[in-house]
């Protein structure tokens, strides 16, 4: 029997599944070799390795994706194994081949495993002969209405790329050239398949466990059905609402689907469950998943040590382990749901969350962190464990609002409104959710009080501008002092708001509020305000960073900015001028675009390339383009004008009852 024990292990990959792999190496007592790039050379994964080996270049073609420079990475390092973690060169089977070429253990599937499970295509005429329940292809140039809607897909790579919904016939030509370019972007392959899109369908999955003995483990479901542009946000496990019989048959399918390939290693097999509860196979992925925490908790194994001891020779036992409870993870980005997904970077000042049993923070980021362009903007998992689906769906609501996060704007409030909207607690569960529900999940949360909380900021920074100390002051009723109120305006993050605060500062003692009925000051320091409101007591942590101010409370947290100093680059711009939302690459621009052409209102002009994510720059009213200054493959940063549309009033519909 084979037996490769390893000493030494590099990781071809960065960030969370770098740091989360390290951490059973140090549990296994293994070395732990990380690679990084030139935008990476402080991150937290290479602080945490034993070893760090840079790869020049930031672009993720030129590093990460570079296997020939991590196969080097590693025999210098004195590596004998890699792993590849998730995404980027995981299922890439020439880079496994190298690496075994180069005489290294690879701590993944066979090679062979992940060619037949490379091509989506491929993988479901394999799947088809297994007897594993499959959506019937459909041919896009003889697509018919009747085969509407249609989802396009990419052939190689996942993760939403290259994915499309087509609602109607004529966007179908354009929606496919479209999804093959993002595909040729972001796999070097530009397939792209059509199959029937199922409306109100969930996505269901089955981790999968392998040896080379010829034991398969079948770790129960996972539902991972919320989803934006086609990206997972929201995962659990077990999948609720399954019936036995279903449960049973995902289960076998997924093992017939392993043994058809010869797999070895973790893997996970998805499913599309359509709304009347038929499974159909969707693809395999032949690596580790973002949400294998779930599987971890609820079976209470450490999937990445079963990884290590398969790749070894180990054997797996002749069962896994029962299942216990329920786990939810949740995805926490660096971007604005509200504003299209816009991924969002910058200083990640802090991310703290509550230490309480059953929670579990996977990240590859601390305080202090740059959240850089050039990669995926997901910061963290929070994974939450408990008895019932209830209990972990609580705790994990609770964590996330309770968490401290200052700096970038992020989707944990999403999150939190997610976890506790009606239809995810009644597990009404489907990909749709956020089609249906974004609007009102991004809109002013009742409960909010930002005038409040800029009180309080104003309040704090007073203390600090006067005092300095952290000793508080106490008093209990407002002062009569003859000084007039000082102002201080402060805008509310990312929805612009602004808030004037009037208070006053007595020659003695702590600031006071001016002219604010039923609030009474009960404690004041440069970081801590506690209100008395209508009768309760709140507390208002504070923490100022130059011009933007951060305030958490018990059930929410606000983002200032400080004024008149913060500019807005749109201020100093004409009319009609298009600027980047965030800093990123034009990859390309719409058909025949160039100064003088005309556009239609909402039509996509420019597409834009940040954080592993296309953003199309749309006109802003229909008119004349009067300058273009964007080009396919400049680097653009935050603010900077793309190109100008001067509005043509003639395109204005006139009200009937004045035409």
């Amino acid at each position: 029997m084979r037996s490769d024990v390893i000493q030494t292990l590099l990781v071809a990959n960065r960030g969370e599944i770098a740091c989360r792999i390290f951490r059973t190496c140090r549990d296994l007592g293994i070395t732990t070799v990380a690679v990084y790039s030139d935008a990476d050379d402080g991150a937290l994964h290479v602080r945490e390795a034993d070893l760090a080996v840079r790869l020049p270049g930031a672009a993720p073609a030129d590093t990460y994706l570079r296997g020939d420079l991590v196969v080097a990475a590693a025999l210098a390092a004195g590596a004998d194994a890699v792993h590849p973690g998730y995404g980027f060169l995981s299922e890439n089977a020439a880079f496994a081949a190298s690496v075994q070429d180069a005489g290294l253990v690879w701590v993944g599937p066979p090679v062979k495993a992940i060619e037949l499970m490379a091509s989506k295509t491929r993988a479901k005429e394999l799947m088809a002969g297994a007897g594993v329940p499959l959506l019937a292809p459909v041919d896009p140039a003889t697509a018919a209405e009747d085969d509407l809607p249609l989802l396009l897909k990419a052939a190689a790579g996942g993760g939403g790329r290259g994915m499309r919904i087509v609602r109607e016939l004529g966007a179908l030509p354009g929606e496919l050239l479209a999804a093959a370019a993002e595909a040729a972007s972001a796999f070097g392959d530009g397939e792209v398949f059509a199959e029937p899109y199922a409306e109100r369908g969930r996505h269901v999955e089955v981790q999968v466990m392998a040896d080379e003995h010829d034991t398969v483990w079948a770790l129960g479901t996972r539902d991972c059905s919320l989803q934006r542009r086609h990206q997972k946000v929201i995962e659990e496990a077990p999948a609720p609402g399954l019936d036995d019989a279903l449960r049973t048959r995902l289960r076998d399918a997924a093992t017939a689907a392993a043994r058809a390939v010869g797999y070895r290693g973790a893997g996970t097999v998805e499913f599309l469950v359509s709304a009347d509860g038929r499974p159909y196979f969707l693809e395999m992925n032949t690596r580790l998943q973002v949400e294998h925490p779930v599987t971890e908790a609820v079976f209470g194994i450490d999937l990445v040590a079963l990884q290590l001891r398969v790749a070894e020779g180990g054997p797996l036992g002749a069962t896994p382990p029962s299942p216990s409870g329920h786990a939810v993870e949740a995805r926490l980005y660096a971007e604005d749901p509200a504003r299209d997904w816009q991924p969002q970077t910058g200083a990640l000042l802090a991310l703290d969350l509550p230490d309480a049993p059953g929670l579990r923070l996977d990240t590859g980021y601390t305080g202090g962190d740059t959240i850089g362009v050039h990669y995926d903007p997901m910061l963290a998992k929070v994974i939450a464990h408990a008895p019932t689906r209830a209990e972990a769906v609580r705790l994990l609501a609770r964590a996330l609002e309770r968490a401290r996060i200052h700096g970038p704007v992020t989707n944990r409030e999403l999150l939190v409104r997610s976890l506790r909207h009606p239809d995810f607690a009644a597990a009404r569960l489907d990909t749709g959710f956020y089609d249906r529900h974004l609007a009102a999940l991004t809109a002013p949360a009742a409960g909010r009080n930002p005038a409040t909380a800029a009180l309080a900021a104003a309040l704090a920074e007073a203390v600090r501008a006067t005092t300095g100390g952290p000793a508080p002051t106490r008093f209990g009723a407002w002062r009569n002092v003859p000084s007039g109120p000082q102002l201080k305006r402060y805008r509310s993050d990312p929805d612009g708001a602004e808030h004037e605060v009037a208070y006053r500062t007595p020659r003695t003692g702590a600031p006071e509020p001016h002219d604010a009925p039923g609030v009474r000051v009960l404690a004041v320091t440069p970081d801590r305000v506690t209100l008395e409101l209508d009768g309760f007591a709140r507390h208002f942590t504070v923490t100022a960073d130059g011009d933007r101010v951060f305030v958490d409370t018990d059930a929410a947290s606000y983002t200032f900015t400080a004024l008149p100093r913060f500019t807005d680059p749109a201020t100093h711009t004409e009319p009609g001028s298009l600027l980047a939302p965030m800093p990123g690459t034009v990859v390309r621009l719409a058909e025949g675009l160039a100064a003088g052409v005309p556009v239609e209102a909402g039509q996509p002009l420019i597409w834009l390339e940040a954080m592993k994510m296309e953003h199309r720059i749309l006109a802003p009213a229909s008119g004349l383009l009067t300058a273009l200054h964007a080009a396919p493959g400049h680097q653009v940063e935050v603010g900077a004008l793309l190109a100008v549309v001067q509005e043509d009033p003639a395109a204005i519909p006139v009200p009937e009852e004045t035409a």
